[in-house]
């Protein structure tokens, strides 16, 4: 079982800048990839970056350039630096962390933090 809680969302002006932070508990040793989604009303959840055990990234088309992620194994957190920040970028902000343990593969999710773009 892993744990996920997320933090840093909050209202910023275009062209700003916010971090988000995911603090990882519980069976952590078991996680292979550690993800953000973003997900606005009425479609679904979209991969935003994701950031394997080894530091292999892998981003969005819209957000690269702008986005980072980044990893920190020893204290169970994987951050989201968001730079240039658009209105599109306004959405529910969600950490996911991949484990597979044997032949079993499960997806753990946060609660979510929102992101709030002003023009």
């Amino acid at each position: 079982q892993v744990e996920l809680v997320e933090s840093g969302g909050g209202l910023v002006q275009a062209g700003g800048s916010l971090r988000l932070s995911c603090a990882a508990s519980g069976s952590t040793l078991s996680i292979l990839l550690m993800r953000w989604y973003r997900q606005v009303p009425g479609k679904d959840r979209a991969l935003v970056a994701e950031i394997s055990s080894g530091g292999v990234t892998n981003y969005a088309d819209s957000v690269k350039g702008r986005f980072r992620i980044t990893r920190d194994s020893a204290k169970n957190t994987v951050d989201l630096q968001m730079n240039s920040l658009k209105p599109e970028d306004k959405a529910g902000s969600y950490c996911n962390a991949y484990t597979a343990v044997r032949t079993r593969s499960t997806h753990y999710w946060g609660r979510g933090t929102e992101v709030i773009v002003s023009p």
